[in-house]
């Protein structure tokens, strides 16, 4: 039985890869259309494609998004939204479900790769991590989202979590740009996209359906950089204890 799930999973994968290229032509061309337009009417924009775009896509290769929690976000408010993070998978699923135009802070390698590279530069905020320079400038970016009136997305354990247990220790970085532009932390729990695409196989996936919850949010109103610890510690606590009681 191994044995046939393994073919049917390289089966599967050649058809998800197919189709996210042949989906992926028309986000593209909207893409080139809008690259110019002012911040946010741009980030809002994109949102709505990729809205439309993984709405049809995530559904035709069986990994339909359930989304929980929306209502948590308020009208006029901006969010920094703070993810786990399993698989490449995350990505496609946070942003289009984030109610409202936002913001991922990502790797600049991807950014070159051909056609793709196009659409994820045009929503992310690009850093080289091994460049200082290019850190402190994204910190920057990532205040100026915020600013913007755009929400932002993050993925505090900063790699993916290949343990299949809880979640990795938090880095800094969401925790001090929430405080200092006094934003709440909406916390938000992804489920199974380690199931599609498992970090222990090689050219092998398997849908499954995505619940992507939203918890009640953090406010750091009157927060300094001296209650980073605790406010770090608080969320990660809250998340790992919803991902490992409601992890299946």
């Amino acid at each position: 039985m191994n044995g046939i799930k393994n073919i049917l999973g390289r089966l599967y994968l050649c058809y998800f890869l197919l189709l996210f290229i042949i989906t992926m032509l028309p986000v593209y061309v909207a893409a080139l259309f809008i690259r110019n337009w002012l911040e946010p009417k741009r980030s809002i924009a994109l949102h709505n494609i990729f809205r439309v775009w993984m709405g049809a896509f995530l559904p035709m290769v069986f990994c339909p998004v359930r989304r929980k929690g929306a209502e948590y976000f308020e009208n006029g408010k901006t969010y920094v939204v703070v993810c786990n993070h399993n698989s490449f998978m995350d990505i496609p699923v946070s942003s289009p479900w984030i109610p409202g135009g936002n913001k991922t802070l990502a790797k600049i390698e991807i950014a070159k790769v051909p056609l793709f590279g196009t659409i994820y530069k045009l929503g992310s905020i690009l850093v080289d991590r091994n460049d200082e320079k290019s850190r402190k400038e994204s910190f920057t970016n990532m205040r100026q989202t915020l600013q913007q009136g755009l929400h932002l997305c993050l993925y505090p354990e900063g790699t993916r979590n290949k343990s299949g247990k809880g979640l990795q220790a938090f880095q800094d970085g969401a925790f001090v740009v929430a405080i200092r532009e006094q934003v709440p932390i909406m916390p938000a729990i992804i489920f199974n996209t380690a199931k599609i695409l498992p970090a222990n196989q090689s050219f092998f996936a398997w849908p499954s359906a995505i619940p992507f919850h939203f918890l009640k949010p953090i406010a750091t109103e009157g927060l300094s950089l001296k209650d980073l610890p605790e406010l770090k510690e608080k969320v990660w606590q809250l998340m790992n204890d919803y991902y490992t009681q409601n992890s299946k």
